[in-house]
């Protein structure tokens, strides 16, 4: 299922439709265009920490992510631990895809 997550954000990547890292997401987040949060699962506590305080802010919807940013850098181009979809289709389709991935509804 993570190449399916994978081979998403590349569409969504060529579509222009993320922000990526930590700067570009958060900006993303303070002015409205993030519908949802990804995160790596090898993203240093310190800038998770940080993320999710300004998520606690903007009640973002996050999704940790069972995929390493190397595996995100060889899907879109870009190594990122942090990505924020900016689009409402997209980010619903990757809530979809994530929680197929995990059983959830």
């Amino acid at each position: 299922m993570n190449e399916k997550i994978l081979s998403f954000l590349g569409l969504a990547r060529r579509a222009g439709r993320l922000s990526l890292g930590f700067d570009p997401a958060v900006d993303a987040m303070i002015h409205g265009r993030s519908r949802l949060l990804l995160l790596c699962n090898d993203l240093s506590e310190r800038s998770r920490n940080k993320i999710l305080k300004i998520v606690e802010r903007t009640k973002t919807e996050t999704i940790s992510l069972n995929i390493s940013m190397n595996e995100v850098g060889m899907a879109i181009g870009k190594t990122s631990g942090i990505i924020s979809v900016d689009d409402e289709g997209f980010a619903k389709k990757l809530v979809m895809l994530c929680n197929d991935m995990t059983g959830g509804n």
